[in-house]
């Protein structure tokens, strides 16, 4: 039996002070499109539930109901601003690091620029990994900071770095009991997302164009390759009658578009390391037709909940399997596999963890030894992380 959402998990026994640190792009709770800061407002809203004294370091147009130090006056993608992240993100770990000590707790999601931060934090930092690890230079971070504790979103995002001090693989959890149910098979396609290659986007309206469907789409259009996409394959589309072009929409209008829809599509070719968009879908009882790819397989139940294709041809199958679906099955397992409530669960579990590990020193001014081979890289002294899971750890 789920627990309600004021009761702490029986693993932490204590009410928690802990700092959580969000990037500087977006407030939080964002106004619209945003995969980071919705998983930071469901988690920082939920363990304040719980009775857990949070701290939120985020930019200062943000409006939560635990303690709020504005990393940067206002959210920086909010007044335009579409430079390098790397200055705002240093402001916001020096503000972290200023008031580490009043923390048990710091629990970082800015990806792998906070990992020397975590290294070297005179509290204990956990780290939670949002974006995909295979680009270039992220294998020596995380080679280079092996002893840093990182959570996972998906078996998929960690796949690449077996030696990673992962201490567990948390799926996302968002509230999504207030998603409209849709009972009524839909009579067009949705996508929701960035204009983006890697989200599919060509695809999508290859297969509107093959099956006859109409298409709406709500994405957002900023960058100038999201610009030239929109231009070279969605204006065409939207001039034919192919597409029917919704732009960034707010969460009400996107769950109705979720709700209608016969399916939504996601077909990017790419290592999606969880992928928001399909829980949301599924909640509204929608299911997902997407690129056996990514985190995804973990997500949807190839023909339970949505469909797994490899190409287009089978992506028109898809669709025309898609009405059989039992949509309100769809939005139960849904509603039980990604709820807040589990994902807070599993965030105390693992601090609980980690505080309890003994591995986290209050005096970690030491460099950490290293040797040098004869070539001159550097290696570690141990060759397992220091922390390898959650349950490893309660079991020793």
């Amino acid at each position: 039996m789920q627990r309600s959402g004021a009761e702490r998990n029986p693993s932490v026994g204590r009410a928690l002070r802990i700092g959580v640190v969000s990037p500087p792009m977006l407030p939080i709770p964002p106004a619209r499109y945003a995969g980071t800061e919705r998983i930071v407002t469901a988690l920082v809203d939920g363990l304040h539930r719980r009775g857990h004294h949070v701290t939120l370091f985020a930019p200062g147009d943000s409006h939560v109901e635990c303690e709020l130090i504005p990393t940067i006056p206002h959210s920086l993608w909010s007044r335009g601003y579409r430079g390098d992240l790397g200055a705002y993100v240093n402001i916001t770990l020096a503000k972290v690091w200023s008031m580490a000590g009043g923390f048990d707790l710091i629990h970082s999601h800015v990806d792998t620029m906070g990992l020397a931060f975590a290294r070297w934090c005179p509290t204990p930092v956990v780290s939670t990994m949002h974006g995909r690890l295979d680009a270039k230079g992220h294998a020596d971070l995380l080679d280079e900071f092996y002893d840093v504790p990182l959570v996972a979103i998906s078996d998929s995002q960690r796949r690449w770095f077996p030696h990673a001090n992962w201490v567990a693989t948390i799926p996302h959890g968002l509230d999504l009991t207030r998603a409209p149910f849709g009972s009524a098979v839909g009579d067009y396609l949705a996508f929701v997302g960035r204009i983006a290659p890697e989200k599919g986007v060509a695809d999508a309206v290859a297969l509107a164009r093959a099956t006859g469907l109409p298409l709406r789409m709500a994405a957002k259009v900023y960058d100038p390759p999201e610009r030239e996409l929109f231009a070279e394959v969605v204006a065409p589309a939207i001039d034919e009658g192919v597409v029917e072009f919704l732009g960034e929409v707010g969460t009400a209008q996107r769950d109705e578009l979720f709700a209608g829809a016969l399916a939504t599509l996601m077909l990017g070719a790419w290592p999606e390391p969880f992928g928001l968009v399909a829980i949301e879908s599924m909640a509204t009882g929608t299911p997902v037709i997407a690129r056996r790819a990514g985190a995804l397989p973990e997500i949807i139940d190839h023909g339970r909940s949505g469909f797994l294709i490899d190409d287009l041809q089978e992506a028109v199958l898809a669709v025309e399997r898609a009405s059989a679906i039992d949509r309100r099955q769809v939005r139960q397992r849904a509603l039980g596999r990604f709820s807040v409530e589990k994902m807070v669960d599993e965030y105390e579990r693992v601090y609980a963890t980690l505080l309890g590990s003994g591995q986290f020193a209050p005096d970690r001014a030491e460099p950490i030894p290293v040797m040098v081979d004869r070539r001159g890289s550097r290696k570690r002294e141990q060759s397992e992380p220091v922390l390898e899971t959650a349950s490893r750890l309660e079991a020793s």
